[in-house]
């Protein structure tokens, strides 16, 4: 197997990025914040490493300006986000990432269900957290450039509870650790919500070294 160099980028929690450390390649994490957990890190901004010989990155770009939960903000007058500068900025800087920059080979950009698909192109796939061995549901979408889609092993996706929503309705939905019965996120408010919201799950961060046996695969083919 060849050493591959991986680039996560804006990644705090260094899960990704010991995921492929653990299967044995070259990564380091990248964010304006530092790592939580000790480990190759750069803290800044990403574009001031792109140009480093990566053979994979993958981006986990804010959803704040992105996601469909918050994007009925951007257009609120008086509200820091009125008149969607920030969305705008922020679709730019994922097109640079995805579209823009060819200094690196192979590419993977994550993010929750959002504006991306319809203002930039449809994600590759959509995954879950329990599809990888995780209890929590949270739809996050996958947009790749020379790689496949992420393959779930049957046997480790993890079963919600059954529960009746609406209640009276008759209608039984699945729902995980993470949700309450009508589906929404248990997290409560806190300083540090959006922190917790935006870590990749153990399981998916797992999963993202699929991508480095098909490139290993291409590169012996080349």
């Amino acid at each position: 197997m060849r050493k591959l160099k991986v680039l996560i980028g804006m990644e705090y929690s260094g899960r990704s990025r010991d995921a492929f450390l653990a299967a044995g390649h070259d990564a380091m994490s990248c964010d304006l914040l530092e790592t939580d957990v000790p480990g190759p890190h750069y803290k800044g901004d990403v574009r001031d490493v792109l140009h480093a010989g990566w053979d994979l990155a993958i981006f986990h770009p804010d959803c704040t300006y992105l996601c469909g939960s918050g994007i009925h903000w951007n257009t609120r007058e008086g509200h820091v986000r009125f008149g969607g500068a920030g969305t705008a900025a922020a679709l730019s800087f994922v097109r640079s990432l995805l579209l823009e920059q060819d200094q690196i080979p192979f590419i993977a950009l994550e993010n929750p269900v959002g504006i991306i698909s319809t203002e930039i192109r449809k994600p590759t796939q959509y995954v879950q957290p329990y599809e990888f061995g995780d209890d929590a549901s949270k739809k996050t979408g996958l947009w790749t450039r020379n790689l496949p889609r992420l393959v779930a092993d049957p046997a480790e996706r993890v079963a919600g509870r059954i529960v009746e929503w609406p209640r009276g309705s008759g209608k039984m939905v699945e729902r995980w650790s993470n949700q309450t019965d009508s589906g929404q996120n248990k997290l409560g408010p806190s300083d540090d919500r959006w922190k917790l919201r935006a870590e990749t799950y153990p399981g998916i961060a797992r999963a993202f070294t699929q991508w480095a046996d098909h490139i290993n695969a291409v590169y012996d083919l080349i």
